[in-house]
């Protein structure tokens, strides 16, 4: 398998060469680690510290993706993704924010923006959300794909975060993604309470074990849901995730 200088498989423009990311931030020191994280992966990266710079480098490089700090020097990060569309409609673009707040949030969105990280961030985060947003847009490919977890028609991408039942694909929170994934990598097992709390969670919820009831209950919800399930209670004992016998 072809793998980037970070251990991780390749990803490629659908034509094979090098995905194209512009990082957008005033901060010329995270800016630059930034930049060395991407281009750790084999992609082409520019930077920008302001709105402006940031539409001349977009035009000559026409990136794949855009890493884009909501505050700048000269405008805001909204209107410079705006802008943006202007020069490449389906660019995708990750949010760099300060703010969590619920309104921050919609505002990027509403902008046309796929999705953001609240700083203090992980570059390990800033690359995995990248590399699960080109590929969801189908910008990318990934050069001889890795294995992924597939239990019956459910199937997981660990790397791109990418959950899929008969092909749909199915949205998960951070929490869900990682009880599923412990579920599907011990298929046809039945898993207690207290097994679930010390993977999924890492401590012990002090006998609140109703924590992962709820969480099951929010996984049928979206993987069961109108289908066959798959996430079956065995009473007294936990649970056990099977694939639907035909």
């Amino acid at each position: 398998m072809n793998r980037s200088r970070s251990g991780r498989p390749v990803l490629t423009r659908p034509d094979g060469t090098a995905v194209r990311v512009l990082v957008v931030d005033d901060d010329p020191d995270l800016a630059e680690v930034l930049s060395g994280a991407l281009r750790y992966e084999g992609w082409e990266v520019r930077t920008a510290g302001d709105g402006a710079s940031a539409l001349t480098e977009a035009r000559d490089l026409l990136p794949d993706a855009v890493v884009l700090d909501v505050m700048l020097p000269d405008t805001d990060g909204f209107a410079v993704l705006r802008d943006l569309h202007g020069v490449r409609q389906d660019v995708c673009v990750l949010f760099l924010t300060a703010r969590d707040a619920v309104e921050d949030r919609i505002a990027g969105i509403t902008a046309g923006g796929d999705d953001y990280v609240t700083k203090p961030f992980s570059l390990e985060e800033v690359v995995a959300r990248l590399r699960g947003l080109l590929r969801r847009a189908g910008m990318a490919k990934q050069l001889e794909e890795g294995p992924r977890l597939v239990v019956g028609d459910l199937a997981m991408d660990e790397e791109a975060r990418e959950v899929t039942r008969a092909d749909e694909l199915i949205e998960l929170s951070p929490t869900e993604f990682e009880l599923l994934r412990f579920l599907m990598r011990n298929p046809r097992r039945v898993l207690s309470k207290a097994q679930i709390l010390d993977r999924v969670w890492s401590y012990d919820f002090g006998g609140q074990a109703h924590v992962v009831e709820l969480y099951i209950s929010y996984l049928r919800k979206k993987v069961d849901a109108g289908r066959e399930p798959m996430i079956h209670t065995v009473r007294g004992a936990g649970y056990v995730l099977k694939p639907v016998v035909r």
